[in-house]
């Protein structure tokens, strides 16, 4: 006999698991081709490091914007299945344009239209998985989602790595000369095929329904009106301006990918290693939330910043044979901070002004990540690889010294 627990768990809605099979065949093509973005920028079409961070930067920037306005929009509108279909339609564009790409230009056209499409997407999916899933199961609906996310992401970089090493063959170690033009067309192959399993993912996204919702009756209160610079009380900036300077340490994670390379990893390698930073990654974000919830969230985001400084001093001076646990321990600090800067902003933000607190936040955070990205770029083609990570860490420490000195209250 079940017990009564048993017979009155509900199913997750339809629309919440056909999305998180989007999601998940989304995720499988986009890492197929991120950890493959340096190698093929760098590698094959001849692109310098700065060429890399602007792109990358600029791709940030697109996507913080893109959220902000598509969030609000679809509000204003009350229709999300448009931008959800949009949004996972054009990365199947831009990836296509990746695969033929013969210079740098077209790659960083295709991966602005990708990252249109993320920025587009994200809010209104977001708000239709909250839409279908009642309070009593939202919870396990967005663990679910994100459970196919993280699945999608590892099965992702692990098909990219076994088609790399059927089609080339290449051994653990680069050779003499690694980046050959057999290498250039294998990647293309693997481009091509992501943007194949994309068109699979835009494909199911016919199937999501739109749900009527009640429009909004009354009026907003006028009370607890925001006050402060833009809006904002100075508990906000206080916990704003640490996270800031993180972010300008933070460049694109695709130089941790270009470092592999540079010390000797073949192509497939390298995105094997890439895989562990996602399988540590998935492995540790469960225990790191709970750590979080004893320790509170600014003790928590320290101590992954601190993990992240020495995770860019050993990939400053690190051999073929280091990065492997240095993608692990990469995992670990993204586990330990990964979405705990927008819980912080949520907590000092107004309530009557939350959403506009976040949409802040995230369009600074994108203008920084595209400085932190082009400096980067700047630092490796001047300076060397070494410089990079080696400011990288140093601003890190900035960071956790000014959160030290600086942050608003106690750690909720």
């Amino acid at each position: 006999m079940r017990s009564p627990r048993a017979t009155t768990r509900r199913r997750l809605p339809r629309d919440v698991v056909v999305l998180g099979w989007v999601s998940y065949l989304a995720d499988v093509s986009g890492e197929m081709i991120y950890p493959l973005m340096p190698i093929f920028l760098v590698g094959v079409l001849g692109a310098s490091a700065t060429t890399l961070g602007g792109i990358e930067g600029a791709a940030a920037l697109l996507v913080a914007c893109a959220t902000v306005w598509a969030g609000f929009t679809s509000d204003r509108r009350r229709r999300r299945t448009p931008f959800v279909r949009i949004g996972y339609g054009l990365p199947v564009v831009g990836k296509t344009m990746m695969a033929l790409a013969v210079g740098w230009p077209m790659v960083l056209a295709g991966r602005l239209v990708d990252r249109l499409g993320k920025g587009l997407r994200t809010s209104p999916r977001d708000a239709l998985i909250a839409d279908a899933a009642g309070p009593d199961i939202r919870g396990r609906a967005f663990g679910f989602h994100r459970a196919m996310d993280t699945a999608g992401a590892l099965v992702g970089v692990l098909l990219a790595a076994g088609l790399l090493w059927w089609l080339t063959g290449s051994p653990l170690e680069s050779e003499t000369a690694p980046h050959t033009v057999g290498s250039g067309r294998a990647i293309r192959v693997v481009f091509g095929v992501a943007a194949g399993l994309g068109l699979l993912s835009f494909a199911l996204t016919w199937a999501v329904r739109e749900r009527e919702r009640p429009s909004p009756r009354g009026t907003p209160t006028p009370a607890a009106a925001p006050t402060g610079l833009l809006g904002m009380p100075g508990s906000y900036w206080r916990a704003v301006g640490p996270l800031l300077v993180f972010a300008l340490a933070n460049s694109s994670d695709l130089f941790l990918v270009l470092r592999a390379r540079d010390v000797g990893l073949s192509a497939w390698a390298v995105v094997l290693a890439y895989a562990v930073f996602n399988l540590t990654y998935a492995a540790a974000s469960a225990p790191a939330g709970a750590l979080s919830d004893r320790l509170g969230r600014w003790r928590i985001i320290l101590l992954g910043w601190i993990v992240y400084a020495g995770v860019y001093v050993g990939f400053a001076v690190t051999g073929p044979a280091g990065v492997w646990p240095l993608f692990a321990l990469y995992g670990v600090y993204m586990a330990m901070t990964e979405g705990v800067g927008r819980a912080l902003i949520s907590d000092h933000a107004p309530a009557a002004a939350r959403g506009a607190g976040l949409g802040l936040y995230t369009v600074m955070s994108g203008v920084v990540s595209l400085l932190a990205s082009v400096m980067a770029g700047v630092l490796w083609d001047r300076v060397g690889p070494a410089a990079v990570f080696v400011a990288g860490a140093g601003l890190a420490g900035l960071a956790v010294l000014i959160a030290h000195i600086r942050r608003p209250g106690h750690a909720p």
